[in-house]
């Protein structure tokens, strides 16, 4: 399936996009609780919205793996915006597919930090350890 997505996001091809997905489809994205939708046909405007607003852009699946109806692709989005700036997007997508649509999808797909912190700010930030003494 990963494969089919990345030749139509390629392609530029919203409605290709949305007939990919079950008209029942259910988006989760886990780490952004508030972005979760139903239905193709939001597919489809999500998807007709990221063409217009990067009208480079190019999928690339890093990886991927198939355990019967479920498929995890490690992936990469890339491209540029309208207003000359970069897009560049990685994470990894569940896919729950049934009879050849998928129904749904789980997505941990997050902007590239190009000027973010090492390691040491980034412990520090998120688990906020008290101060060594």
């Amino acid at each position: 399936m990963f494969e089919r997505l990345v030749e139509v996001q390629n392609s530029h091809d919203a409605a290709g996009m949305a007939a990919l997905f079950s008209a029942d489809y259910q988006s989760v994205q886990p780490v952004h609780p508030n972005r979760g939708f139903g239905g193709s046909s939001q597919v489809r405007s999500n998807w007709e919205s990221v063409f217009s607003g990067v009208p480079d852009f190019q999928a690339t699946i890093l990886s991927s793996v198939t355990q019967g109806p479920t498929e995890w692709g490690e992936c990469e989005w890339r491209g540029t915006h309208m207003d000359g700036s970069a897009f560049l997007m990685r994470g990894v997508i569940i896919a729950f597919v049934q009879d050849e649509l998928i129904r749904g999808m789980h997505l941990y797909m997050e902007p590239v930090e190009s000027d973010g912190g090492d390691i040491e700010v980034a412990v520090q930030e998120l688990y906020k350890p008290p101060p060594q003494t």
